[in-house]
């Protein structure tokens, strides 16, 4: 572009364009010197600036096997020192709230009352009794005799077999608030043997020399296991629904065990003597060869039981069923 440009100044001719002719009066021309164009300068190189140095690491410390102990008459700064730092004092325009006090744990109120218990009346109740012995069935009769005059008592039980002979059972003791507290059991089938409540030594002592065993509160034996648990039934049948289990300490004339029985429900029973509403209870074994027993007791005779079914482990069993009750 600037070579263009001075060409036209100096009256340079294109080739092929007419000349112009001179002018009358000579002209006077000047050469104007274009100004010398300046260099777009270079842009400078910049110098790397050097990395600096890393810091050496610092020599670790001395090892000081026991490190000093600050002196009793060291005071440590107070900006410094989250102990020393006294808590903001309660000025006159700020009222000073004291913290609420928290209520007491509530302790849970223990039942300390004995179960109530409704002793039955005396009765006389004859059954009729069915069982079977290694698949061998055969009938029997069998009575209860329950007895007592306000403050002592008698249970005995009498199964008689025709050419099997009879077996009788008796329980003896006193009455409490708490219901049967028994003296002595007795089992006789030839001779018999029997087991002896020693209260005032904690224990019950057998005629036939085995083991003693420790007495447990409410123990019974194990025929007056069954007057007592009417007691109890009758006396709050609400406090035992379906599911509540009964656990008491049951003697036998050679040695003692605990029997708990499960409440199992309401149960209309066809009996020799006719119909009963009944609550059945059953008591499950826990080892081998422990008897399953099974209760009806009738609300009618004052929850005494009017069937009893004991069941072995092999299958042999004796089902005992109400037949007629009267006065003893």
């Amino acid at each position: 572009m600037l070579a263009a440009h001075l060409l036209l100044l100096s009256g340079m001719h294109f080739d092929g364009l007419p000349a112009e002719q001179p002018l009358s009066r000579p002209l006077i021309t000047r050469t104007v010197a274009a100004p010398p164009v300046q260099p777009e300068p270079l842009p400078q190189a910049v110098a790397p600036q050097p990395k600096p140095a890393r810091p050496r690491p610092a020599p670790p410390p001395a090892y000081e096997p026991n490190p000093p102990i600050a002196s009793a008459e060291y005071a440590p700064d107070a900006t410094n020192s989250i102990a020393n730092e006294s808590p903001p004092v309660a000025t006159e325009n700020t009222p000073t709230v004291p913290p609420e006090a928290e209520p007491p744990a509530a302790t849970p109120a223990a039942e300390t009352r004995s179960p109530a218990t409704a002793v039955p009346g005396s009765l006389r109740i004859q059954y009729q009794l069915y069982g079977e012995v290694r698949s061998f069935p055969y009938t029997a009769k069998a009575e209860l005799l329950w007895a007592h005059d306000g403050e002592a008592y008698e249970a005995q039980l009498e199964i008689s077999a025709f050419l099997l002979g009879s077996r009788r059972q008796t329980s003896r003791g006193q009455l409490t608030p708490e219901g049967l507290r028994p003296k002595r059991f007795g089992d006789k089938v030839r001779s018999e043997v029997a087991a002896h409540f020693e209260y005032d030594k904690g224990k019950v002592i057998f005629s036939a020399n085995t083991p003693e065993a420790t007495l447990q509160p409410g123990a019974q034996d194990q025929l007056s296991i069954f007057v007592q648990i009417a007691s109890l039934i009758a006396a709050e049948p609400q406090r035992y629904p379906r599911g509540t289990a009964i656990e008491m300490q049951a003697v036998g004339p050679r040695e003692s065990d605990n029997w708990r029985f499960v409440v199992d429900g309401e149960e209309q029973l066809k009996l020799p003597g006719g119909e009963q509403d009944t609550l059945k209870l059953t008591r499950a074994p826990r080892q081998p060869h422990e008897l399953t027993v099974e209760l009806w007791l009738a609300p009618t005779l004052g929850y005494l039981p009017v069937r009893i079914k004991l069941t072995q482990d092999n299958g042999d069993f004796i089902d005992q069923q109400w037949r007629s009750s009267g006065p003893p």
